[in-house]
């Protein structure tokens, strides 16, 4: 950043930063609306890239009326406000919270540049610049309408979409788990016979081997009569 001595230096810095903030989101607007599902949310945004287009022509003609070199000066406040966005689109695993997290992003932005809008309308009037003032206040009439349409379409559209999307992933998660409820239970069922058939073989077997124990005591006994008559 270059030093600082005069208010219109302060003005010249910030009109270089609106500057840099809308050429890196005329360059990630369009990347960023590839994603987009909502059709509504695609126009919103192809609009603000047309807005941005005529704020950076403004900008320069501001920038040449104070007589102030074009430097390029990169807006981190910015830059980072689009790697956060980047980052959480990044992070998505369920495709129902892309529109609403990108819409998110988007107006987390547009506070930023309302904000420095604002900076740069106050500072231009006063110095009276009034290209800058101009150029300001349309950026802020825009951007506030901008602001108002995204809360809109984020709370009748693309939020309701969102929780509607959870709710149906958790009636599919308790429908598979009910069919793995009734698979044990019909396990469960097919094995109950089984068990049954087996303890009614064992039964079985014991039964027979009880009917053996008592023929051999029979035999045993007879035999015992045989000996004794023939002591006798």
């Amino acid at each position: 950043m270059p030093a600082l001595s005069s208010a219109q230096d302060v003005l010249a810095v910030e009109l270089k930063e609106i500057h840099s903030a809308e050429r890196q989101l005329s360059k990630v607007l369009p990347r960023l609306m590839k994603k987009v599902s909502s059709e509504r949310l695609r126009e919103m945004l192809e609009q603000r890239v047309e807005q941005g287009e005529t704020l950076i022509e403004n900008i320069e003609g501001a920038l040449s009326e104070m007589d102030t070199p074009k430097s390029r000066q990169k807006n981190v406040a910015a830059e980072g406000l689009i790697e956060d966005a980047n980052h959480h689109l990044e992070e998505i695993e369920e495709e129902s919270l892309v529109d609403p997290i990108l819409l998110a992003s988007v107006q987390k932005i547009e506070h930023y540049c309302i904000a420095a809008w604002g900076t740069a309308a106050s500072l231009g009037r006063l110095l009276n610049q009034e290209q800058t003032v101009d150029a300001m206040e349309q950026a802020l009439e825009e951007g506030k309408r901008f602001d108002e349409e995204l809360t809109k379409l984020a709370e009748e559209e693309l939020n309701p979409a969102m929780l509607a999307g959870e709710e149906e992933e958790d009636d599919e998660d308790e429908d598979d788990d009910e069919e793995e409820q009734d698979g044990e239970s019909e396990g469960e069922g097919e094995q109950k016979p089984q068990r049954q058939a087996s303890k009614s073989q064992a039964s079985k077997s014991q039964g027979s081997k009880s009917q053996g124990s008592k023929s051999q005591g029979s035999k045993s006994q007879s035999k015992s009569r045989a000996k004794g008559r023939k002591g006798r």
